[in-house]
């Protein structure tokens, strides 16, 4: 399977999706069972009470679900207000949700509360860079003026008139959804399933194929088999053993057979750079620590280097560095429902 591909699938009734590039995994996507709330909802509700010492309150929810914000700045029991979903909520916990919306697209991106017009950087042509600007002051005029604007990397090869129409799009979505605070708690606007994030968030670079109902034809399953076990091989014969536990993903690296001097370097390595492909398609979050092979303290700084480069992109992260134990601790957004959790009670 060379290229870049996109499958579109189902497990059961929900939707899932695959990106595969050059025949290896690099993001899966599934929805969870039932009614849980997606990712990128957003919800008209009702501040409830604040949590001394947390730094939050919670919010009351349609269906008698609870959210818990963090941002509650003037903010007062009983108000109304505009919140979106970040992430799944864990196990008898409170939903996770923010003020801080986004209505995003598959160009634009509109942020209610965060004004300004900003084009990706890694958009690098200044012709290009320009023409965007242009599209992105007619596309935002006439808006609240708290509301900027995100043109995403994408739009390089884009349409203009397309872009042109994302904009308008998001930007009347993001005007009424945020008027909208008369009434009890309801959902304004669905979060994304797997097939729409995955042309929302997939589509650069453009895909070479997009492939329908082809889990089983490509060998998804095989590779999602891959992931439901807690053994990463590596290369050189080293491995990895990645197990989350109720506080935390503990993470050991192995050398293996390989003796040579340089064998824990290169298995950490190794390691290092598929570190943010495990967790992200293992739907793995919060706290992790890393023990590392035994290595001499004067590697660390070559490791520290090779994390830097692996998790540059992945969102939310956060490298906190070395313990006196020589452990590696890092922190990553909990984004995705576990997919443990998602597959139980598939064969």
């Amino acid at each position: 399977m060379k290229g870049r591909v996109v499958i579109l699938d189902h497990v059961g009734d929900r939707a899932a999706a695959a990106l595969v590039v050059d025949g290896r995994l690099e993001d899966l996507l599934i929805d969870p069972e039932g009614d849980a709330p997606l990712t990128g909802a957003i919800y008209r509700a009702i501040a409830d009470r604040p949590v001394k010492g947390q730094g939050g309150m919670f919010v009351r929810l349609p269906g008698g679900l609870s959210g818990f914000l963090r941002q509650i700045s003037g903010i007062a029991p009983g108000q109304r207000i505009i919140v979106q979903v970040t992430g799944p909520a864990e196990p008898g916990k409170a939903i996770p949700v923010t003020t801080r919306l986004l209505f995003r697209s598959r160009w634009a991106i509109v942020t209610p509360g965060a004004p300004g017009l900003n084009i990706s950087r890694r958009i690098k042509d200044e012709d290009t860079r320009a023409a965007l600007q242009t599209l992105a002051d007619d596309g935002m005029a006439g808006a609240a003026p708290d509301h900027g604007l995100i043109l995403r990397s994408a739009c390089e090869t884009a349409e203009p008139e397309a872009i042109a129409e994302d904009i308008r799009a998001m930007r009347d979505l993001a005007a009424a959804v945020t008027a909208d605070l008369a009434g009890d708690a309801e959902l304004l606007l669905d979060g994304p399933d797997a097939h729409d994030s995955a042309w929302r968030d997939w589509a650069e670079p453009e895909p070479d194929e997009v492939a329908q109902d082809a889990f089983a034809e490509l060998g998804i399953w095989d590779m999602i088999d891959a992931l439901r076990t807690a053994r990463v091989d590596l290369p050189g014969g080293g491995h990895m053993m990645i197990e989350p536990t109720r506080a935390l993903v503990a993470i050991d690296v192995n050398t293996g057979p390989d003796t040579s001097p340089a064998a824990a370097l290169k298995a950490n390595i190794s390691a290092a750079r598929d570190l943010p492909r495990q967790l992200r398609l293992r739907g793995l979050g919060g706290q992790v620590v890393v023990d590392f092979a035994p290595m001499p303290k004067k590697d660390r700084g070559t490791l520290d280097q090779v994390l830097k480069a692996a998790f540059r992109g992945e969102g939310e992260s956060n490298l906190a560095g070395w313990t006196t134990l020589g452990l590696y601790e890092l922190t990553r957004k909990r984004d995705r429902t576990p997919l443990a959790s998602l597959l139980e009670g598939l064969e």
